[in-house]
């Protein structure tokens, strides 16, 4: 399942990361509706808020469907008929639902044949995998270009940040018995990643490229069993170490997505890369650790067993870790 989440990309960059071209071809970044509201986070858990894309005509019935908008929704899904006067009385989660049964329950299926489809956005999201001490913590992100971590210009045509993360997820508006503001909330829709992950039996089902995410967003020109087919997994994903400081909630800080040496301490260790990377995210809310798309490992590196012999994470991640600081050679000697 997925629990936790990063978006620290400030509105406005949030925006213009979620460039797309519209039914006519023209490029078009989606609208804020009550901007005011989004706050980015480092450490997002459900019954947060977070930022998710839809299309407008969810919002103007007139609206061309392939417009998209953005809006600030609480993470755990409220459906419509919920008649409880709280929310927070929901018996049961829904901040993640199940591909292979979302067309059955009651709390999902009546908002997905509605269409009611969104696509939540996130620097990345965290997953935890069983050791004999405890826990580790990953950051699960897309891979990055080189220019991922450049300074943001205004003047800029096209978004040269981070990329996000684009996960399917199911939308409803639900409203207070006696009456009062409408409360739109979301859920994640994850898939079985079992056979490819082995610590992880299910996770967000990411759509890969703006073409997954239209079809996905545009409900009126794309029918829902037409959509479902989107909902596979993808093994375009890079991850690495954190420290288990983001274990709570409560820490909301860069230190939460920086990456960490596998085999010392659960801490965030001083080692020039993430000197250089500690520094770029406390100076900027705009930012994301800097990763280039080689540099770090994929599903399928570390976790599918395999009688050849390879590297560990540890190895992986000391030997990119000496790329910007001294070499790795070195680091070991020491």
């Amino acid at each position: 399942m997925c629990g936790r989440t990063a978006c620290s990309l400030g509105a406005d960059n949030l925006r213009r990361a979620c460039a797309y071209r519209d039914r006519r071809g023209r490029r078009r970044q989606p609208e804020w509706i009550q901007a005011e509201r989004y706050r980015p986070s480092y450490n997002k858990g459900p019954q947060s808020s977070g930022p998710v894309l839809l299309s407008r005509r969810h919002l103007q019935q007139d609206a061309d469907s392939s417009e998209r908008v953005l809006m600030d929704m609480r993470w755990g899904l409220v459906p419509s008929w919920f008649k409880k006067d709280d929310p927070s009385k929901m018996p049961f989660n829904t901040s993640n639902c199940r591909s292979d049964t979302m067309l059955k329950k009651s709390s999902y299926k009546g908002a997905l044949l509605k269409g009611k489809r969104c696509v939540v956005l996130a620097d990345g999201f965290y997953e935890w995998q069983q050791h004999s001490g405890g826990k580790q913590p990953y950051f699960i992100y897309f891979p990055q270009t080189k220019d991922a971590t450049a300074e943001p210009k205004e003047g800029d045509k096209e978004w040269k940040g981070w990329r996000l993360l684009t996960m399917a997820g199911i939308f409803d508006c639900w409203e207070p018995p006696a009456g009062g503001e409408m409360l739109y909330t979301y859920t994640i829709i994850t898939v079985d990643a079992s056979k490819d992950v082995s610590f992880i039996h299910h996770m967000p089902a990411i759509l890969d490229g703006d073409e997954a995410i239209r079809k996905w967003l545009d409900f009126a020109e794309v029918p829902t069993q037409e959509a479902v087919k989107l909902i596979q997994p993808t093994e375009n994903i890079i991850f690495h170490p954190v420290s288990t400081f983001v274990n709570s909630v409560r820490n909301n800080t860069p230190e939460c997505l920086a990456p960490i040496e596998l085999g010392a301490k659960k801490e965030v260790k001083a080692t020039p890369s993430s000197k250089v990377m500690l520094s770029w995210l406390k100076n900027s809310q705009e930012g994301s650790p800097q990763k280039k798309e080689n540099d770090l490992p994929r599903w399928t590196s570390q976790f599918i067993h395999s009688p050849s012999p390879k590297k560990t994470s540890a190895d992986i991640l000391q030997q990119w870790l000496g790329k910007e600081g001294e070499p790795a050679a070195k680091k070991r000697k020491a």
